[in-house]
């Protein structure tokens, strides 16, 4: 069992920056994939950024040049560096922890909600 607990959202202007973080407890780690993934209002959940516990990272296109995503391993933690925000990465944001050998096992965070509005 994995928790995750996100913090870092919050109002901020278009052209502007986030960084985002998620914290986790209560199993190994780096024996997990994490990953970053949005959901928008009347909209499905998206992928947003993943990275594996090697730090080999994937992006949706939305996010490629302007998100960055990582991970310390010491800390449990998994970042996303938000910057040149739009009004459409308005969402909330959840972190998610796949196990790399027993991909079944997906755990989700509360979510933190990002608004992006001037």
């Amino acid at each position: 069992q994995v928790q995750l607990v996100e913090s870092g959202g919050g109002l901020v202007q278009p052209g502007g920056s986030l960084r985002l973080s998620c914290a986790a407890s209560g199993s190994i780690f780096s024996m997990y994939t994490m990953g970053w993934y949005r959901q928008a209002p009347g909209k499905q959940r998206e992928l947003v950024a993943t990275i594996t516990n090697a730090g080999a990272t994937k992006y949706a296109d939305s996010a490629k040049g302007r998100f960055t995503i990582s991970r310390d391993n010491a800390k449990n933690t998994v970042y996303l560096q938000m910057n040149s925000l739009k009004p459409e990465d308005t969402a909330v944001y959840y972190c998610n922890a796949q196990h790399l050998v027993f991909r079944e096992y997906s755990y989700w965070g509360q979510g933190t909600q990002v608004t992006v509005s001037s």
